[in-house]
């Protein structure tokens, strides 16, 4: 699956399995665990994306994103 590059914003590879990130052109290669951490904290349009994996968040806040290191 062809997804964004966050490094050089060309096109990179989404395994078909979800466990790895390549771009050619920059040779960027990465979990897509980090790659979701890094689209989070470089590209403010996402920076929301790790709420989604934190559950309920009824009466909490679902923290900061220094707190997904």
């Amino acid at each position: 699956m062809k997804i964004k590059c966050p490094k050089c914003k060309g096109n990179a590879d989404l395994a078909q399995d979800f466990s790895l990130v390549t771009c050619q052109d920059c040779k960027l290669e990465m979990s897509y665990g980090e790659y979701v951490k890094y689209v989070a904290h470089n590209d403010v349009t996402y920076s929301d994306i790790l709420g989604d994996y934190a559950g309920s968040t009824e009466g909490q806040t679902a923290g900061s994103l220094d707190e997904w290191d």
